[in-house]
C-alpha cells in the first residue's frame, strides 16, 4: 500500500515560490492586455488573512490589480444593538449564562463590551468554540438561562441550527439562541445596487460555498456583469481566483468560476442546506456598514420560538444612537476605504485597545491589517 502524503507535503505546491510567481506573472500578463488596474474584492476574511500573511497584496498591485476587502466577517457585520441588548439581559437578571466565541465578547459598543461587563449575581459569560458546547452547558447547568450568541455566515449556520434542532429534541428548556445569522449573497447584491464601490470582480468565499455552492453567485455575473470566482485558502489558490476573473474580464464572459474544486462542490451540501431551511427563515436584517439589506439575515422559525432568545426575553433588536467613537469599521466592510485611511487605525484603535469590531476579529479586516502590515505601526 502506497503511503499516503501528509497534509503539508500535499500543500507544499501551494505555498511554493516558484507557484506564486507564475501565477503573479500570469496574471500581470493578463492586466496587461487589458490595459487597466483591476479593483478585486476578497469577500471572506480569511482570505484577507492569507493575502497580508503571504505578502500578496503589494505584489499583486505591481501585477496590476487592487484588491479590497468586503464584508468578509461576522463578528464585524452585527450591529452594535445585539451586543448592548445581551449586555442589558445579562447586568439586569440573575442566572442567565451567555455562551458566545471569544471575539464577540470584545466588541465595544456604547455599553461596553461583553468582556467588561458586569454580570447580574448568579449570571455569567463563558467562552466557547463551538455551538455545541453551549448546548451543553444547558444540560449541566439546569438552574440557569443558557443563551447562545451566535454568529456566522453560511458557513457555522448549520451547525448553530443542529444545535438547536437537538435542543429542541432533548426539549431542553433551559436553552436559547441569539441569532446574528448572515448571508452573502445579499450582501454581494447589495453592495453591487449601491454604485458606491468600483468592483471588477469577486473571490468568492471558500468556507461558504461549500455550503451553496457556485449556482448562488450566478446572479453577479448574469444581472450585473461582473465575473467571480470560488477560491480557497493557500496563496496559490487565491491567485488562481485573481487569474481567473482577469481572464474572465479579458474575454468578457463574467461567470461564477470554481477553482476549489478540491473541496466546493457545484450544488453545495444539500443536508445543510435542507437543515437551514428547517429550521431558519429569512428576513430583512441590519448590516453594519451596508445598513438593511432584504432576506438577508436568518431567524428561527416561528415553531421554534421557544428557543429563540429574542422573543424568549423579548429583546429589543433596535438601531440606537451609535456610540461616536470615529471608528470607521463600516466604511472598511463596505469597501470604501483601507484601514489605514481611519484617523485612529494604529493610533488609539489598536487589538489591545480596538474602537471598533474590524480590530476585534481573527477576521476583521483592521486586525490583519495591523497584524501583517507596516500600516500597524503607531504613528
Amino acid at each position: 500500500m502506497a503511503r499516503r502524503k501528509p497534509s503539508r507535503e500535499l500543500l507544499s505546491g501551494w505555498r511554493s515560490a516558484p507557484t506564486i510567481r507564475n501565477l503573479l506573472k500570469a496574471i500581470s500578463i493578463e492586466t496587461g492586455t487589458i490595459g487597466r488596474p483591476l479593483r478585486i474584492m476578497e469577500v471572506c476574511g480569511t482570505h484577507t488573512m492569507t493575502l497580508h500573511r503571504s505578502g500578496l497584496k503589494p505584489l499583486l498591485r505591481e501585477a496590476g490589480v487592487v484588491m479590497v476587502s468586503g464584508p468578509g466577517c461576522p463578528v464585524c457585520i452585527t450591529p452594535d444593538y445585539y451586543h448592548e441588548a445581551i449586555i442589558d439581559l445579562v447586568t439586569s437578571r440573575k442566572n442567565i449564562l451567555v455562551a458566545t466565541f471569544g471575539d464577540m465578547t470584545r466588541v465595544p459598543t456604547a455599553r461596553g463590551s461583553l468582556q467588561t461587563t458586569v454580570p447580574a449575581p448568579g449570571s455569567e459569560i463563558r467562552i466557547v468554540y463551538s455551538p455545541e458546547e453551549a448546548l451543553e452547558l444547558a444540560v449541566k447547568n439546569l438552574e440557569k438561562e443558557v443563551i447562545f450568541f451566535g454568529a456566522g455566515f453560511e458557513t457555522t449556520i448549520p451547525a448553530i441550527a443542529f444545535t438547536v434542532k437537538r435542543a429542541a429534541a432533548e426539549n431542553l428548556k433551559n436553552f436559547s439562541l441569539l441569532a446574528a445569522l448572515w448571508l452573502i449573497p445579499p450582501a454581494l447584491q447589495a453592495i453591487l445596487e449601491s454604485g458606491e464601490v468600483a468592483i471588477d470582480g469577486f473571490i468568492y468565499p471558500g468556507h461558504v460555498s461549500v455550503i451553496i455552492g457556485q449556482q448562488a453567485y450566478r446572479f453577479v455575473a448574469e444581472k450585473f456583469g461582473v465575473p467571480g470566482a470560488i477560491a480557497g485558502f493557500e496563496p496559490a489558490d487565491v491567485l488562481l481566483g485573481i487569474l481567473s476573473v482577469a481572464r474572465q474580464i479579458r474575454l468578457g464572459r463574467p461567470e461564477v468560476a470554481n477553482e476549489y474544486r478540491r473541496v466546493v462542490q457545484a450544488e453545495g451540501n444539500p443536508r445543510a442546506l435542507a437543515l437551514m431551511e428547517e429550521m431558519l427563515e429569512p428576513y430583512e436584517a441590519d448590516w453594519r456598514g451596508l445598513g438593511r439589506i432584504k432576506i438577508s439575515g436568518l431567524r428561527l422559525r416561528p415553531r421554534f420560538q421557544e428557543l429563540d432568545a429574542v422573543r424568549k426575553f423579548d429583546l429589543h433588536l433596535q438601531p440606537a444612537k451609535p456610540l461616536k467613537l470615529g471608528c470607521r469599521c463600516g466604511e472598511v466592510l463596505k469597501g470604501l476605504i483601507e484601514p489605514v485611511d481611519c484617523p485612529l487605525f494604529g493610533r488609539s484603535c489598536d487589538p489591545d485597545h480596538p474602537r471598533g469590531p474590524c480590530m476585534v476579529s481573527y477576521e476583521g479586516a483592521c486586525l490583519i491589517e495591523y497584524k501583517y502590515s507596516s500600516g500597524g505601526r503607531k504613528q
